[in-house]
């Protein structure tokens, strides 16, 4: 059994427009972000979506809007389907409607802007898109790529906010352990005192003995004295 709405932000369209539960009520319910819920009563998330009854879908009984209207710590239950079908596990890239599909490219900027860790075989999973597309706008060759504008792949119905965080946990851990199998410490020197052992290193004394005593009378005659009569 799904724990969420079959369309979340339909779904919290059509909460926020006839109900009075919270946002994070709705938030809760729907498997969004508050701040998401937020942008759907500001009209800055799922702008044109129309709201979708979840009564009328079965996915929420009145009874449970009521319990909810009347405490905000309330958690909003789920309806449980009369018969339960199996869900088949789904192989491929994900299906997206055609009316959706003209937004790809800008979810896809918004990916790669905001979680440059996440792959493009993980793009491509999470919005049903290919990895010549993802390239295409890596590197601005996209046909559309000067109207491109990036915009929350969450917002824009094509991927759930729990499939993001998913993600984007994922390829955080796995870049996590990259780093850690191939830490980027370069050689460095090791300090004098390291490589030099007391006994090994000149003292002040040992340094004036050593001094060629030959070569400070070069220019004498032998007893001493410079010698002047050179010419």
């Amino acid at each position: 059994m799904a724990d969420h709405p079959l369309m979340p932000i339909a779904t919290a369209v059509w909460l926020i427009d006839n109900t009075s539960l919270t946002f994070d009520q709705v938030a809760e319910f729907c498997g969004l972000h508050p701040l998401q819920v937020r942008g759907v009563a500001d009209g800055d998330v799922g702008g044109g979506v129309r709201g979708i009854d979840p009564i009328t879908t079965h996915q929420l009984t009145r009874d449970e809007i009521e319990k909810g209207q009347q405490d905000p710590d309330y958690k909003l239950k789920i309806s449980q389907p009369k018969t339960i079908i199996a869900e088949r596990t789904r192989k491929g890239p994900r299906y997206t409607p055609v009316s959706k599909r003209q937004n790809r490219p800008d979810a896809i900027a918004w990916v790669v802007r905001n979680h440059p860790e996440i792959s493009d075989a993980q793009i491509a999973k999470l919005l049903g898109t290919t990895k010549t597309t993802i390239q295409s706008v890596r590197d601005r060759s996209h046909w559309n790529s000067a109207n491109l504008q990036p915009q929350d792949p969450v917002g824009l119905g094509l991927c759930t906010q729990i499939d993001l965080d998913t993600v984007v946990r994922k390829a955080a851990a796995k870049r996590a352990k990259l780093e850690a199998a191939n830490p980027d410490a370069g050689p460095s020197l090791k300090p004098v005192a390291e490589t030099v052992t007391p006994e090994a290193a000149p003292t002040s004394e040992e340094t004036a003995d050593k001094v060629d005593l030959s070569k400070v009378f070069a220019d004498t005659d032998g007893s001493g004295a410079p010698d002047n009569n050179e010419g």
